[in-house]
């Protein structure tokens, strides 16, 4: 089932659910907007190696925007900080965004229970778009949980993405094969 937006109110107020900064015209019907942060970046490397910490060049977008090319995979960040501790957070595009060609994520577009933090983005397009810090760029849909969790996400000590960060995070697939999770 999929929290509409008086549940997700109701959710924050007794905070199983929180958006900072939370702006009241962002509420969808069943779904909260997200806004693209000030900060991009590209990975140096133009070949990506799954086995290796990859480092990536972070920077700021103009106030005059930034005009995204195709071919490239820029990871960008939500404004937003958000922390959820009932429900599965999926991120979906805005269709808005999605009309100039422009993805937000390639697989990653759900979140586990426990997850806190900023929303990295892996962003793609189809033809070079000037993007603009702030601009609504994708939506929170919450789901509920059948059933008991055994660890939040927040608690697992495999979790690659728990340190809070304002900026994009780089794969840390490299991890999988130092504790032994990839084959």
């Amino acid at each position: 089932m999929i929290l509409t937006d008086l549940q997700i109110l109701e959710e924050m107020k007794n905070k199983h659910i929180v958006i900072e900064p939370f702006r009241p015209e962002c509420m969808g019907t069943n779904s909260y907007y997200v806004h693209l942060g000030k900060t991009l970046a590209t990975y140096r490397d133009k070949i990506l190696d799954a086995k290796k910490e990859l480092e990536i060049d972070c920077f700021e977008i103009p106030d005059s925007g930034f005009v995204l090319q195709p071919d490239e995979l820029y990871l960008g960040v939500t404004e937003e900080y958000t922390e959820t501790w009932k429900h599965v957070p999926f991120l979906e595009g805005k269709s808005s965004a999605g009309r100039l060609g422009i993805d937000i994520h390639a697989t990653a577009g759900k979140g586990d229970v426990g997850f806190a933090n900023h929303w990295t983005l892996e962003i793609s397009v189809k033809r070079p778009v000037r993007v603009y810090a702030g601009m609504p760029i994708g939506q929170l849909i919450y789901f509920e949980v059948q059933g008991e969790i055994r660890t939040l996400y927040s608690e697992k000590k495999s979790a690659k993405y728990n340190e809070r960060n304002t900026g994009p995070v780089p794969s840390h697939m490299w991890k999988n094969f130092d504790q032994g999770l990839a084959f």
